[in-house]
């Protein structure tokens, strides 16, 4: 092959410019979030969320009332400039109270999340990379702490410790990790067998490195939404058990303990339970919406 001058020149700037990637290049989380922000219902999910918890946060701060204080001469007063929710039986202000009853709502929401992901990521994740006898094992467990009701086992568990706010957490922790495990070890079982964790394995890497350095991170997408539609339900969970006197006990008061102390007069003062219940209501429609637009945006097969 004959080599001449002219196949060394350097090429012209119009020329160059043709051989240019035009669209910048994204990171995974990057393209996620771009994705996110197209779902108008999980951005509004999510506003709702900042507000919400910035209201639970230092709304009770500013508020000239306490969740405590009794004005038995300001008994069933309805919503107005003064009491913006009214106040309840015992002269005390709803507002206020239901403010209080986010912090104790969202407060459980949040550490039964993050339960759910220390426990049941670390069990998930054990049983589906050393699978074998440990994995039947292990999955036998979960198999038969799946085999009764999930609210039948909490509702049994808060029977036998009481209830209370610390009693509540800790039942939730013991079994609400279960869902999560069972997605976690699918997708180690699936990720398990690729090319870069046999290159790892090849290289000397320790099997606890592997699962926490390679393995889970690539499941971060299941399990973030996983955690995002948990937190819901462990609100609606609280509010069920505080509804029927297994919840927290007074003079703290969450949502569902507000809505049944309303439940006595409804007839006559139905604002009572309104707010409470709408304030569930929108708190669980804001988590779900969030939750689907999480999972079309970290699904890497829609990644563009």
């Amino acid at each position: 092959m004959h080599f001449s001058a002219e196949m060394f020149r350097p090429l012209p700037r119009e020329k160059k410019s043709t051989q240019e990637i035009v669209r910048p290049s994204t990171t995974y989380w990057q393209d996620a979030w771009r994705r996110l922000k197209k779902n108008p219902l999980a951005m509004a999910g999510l506003a709702f969320i900042i507000f919400l918890l910035l209201l639970a946060t230092f709304g009770p701060m500013i508020s000239p009332y306490s969740y405590s204080d009794q004005n038995l001469l300001n008994t069933f007063k309805g919503p107005s400039t003064k009491h913006w929710f009214g106040t309840d039986n015992l002269g005390r202000d709803v507002f206020t109270r239901v403010l209080y009853g986010a912090r104790i709502s969202l407060s459980i929401g949040i550490v039964a999340s993050l339960v759910n992901f220390v426990i049941g990521v670390i069990y998930g994740g054990v049983a589906g990379y050393v699978g074998g006898k440990v994995d039947n094992v292990m999955m036998r467990i979960v198999d038969i702490l799946y085999g009764i009701p999930f609210l039948l086992w909490v509702i049994l568990l808060m029977v036998v410790i009481g209830p209370g706010l610390i009693n509540i957490y800790i039942v939730l922790g013991v079994v609400y990790w279960l869902p999560m495990a069972r997605i976690v070890r699918g997708q180690i079982l699936s990720l398990k067998e690729q090319e870069y964790v046999l290159a790892a394995k090849t290289i000397g890497s320790s099997s606890r490195r592997i699962l926490l350095r390679h393995l889970i991170p690539n499941t971060m997408g299941p399990i973030i939404v996983t955690m995002t539609l948990a937190i819901p339900e462990a609100i609606f969970t609280e509010a069920f058990l505080s509804f029927i006197g297994l919840g927290v006990s007074a003079p703290m008061a969450s949502w569902g303990t507000l809505a049944s102390e309303a439940l006595s007069s409804l007839k006559s003062h139905p604002y009572l339970l309104f707010f409470p219940a709408a304030a569930i209501c929108l708190t669980l429609f804001a988590f779900n919406f969030l939750g689907d637009g999480l999972r079309d945006a970290l699904d890497p097969r829609m990644r563009k």
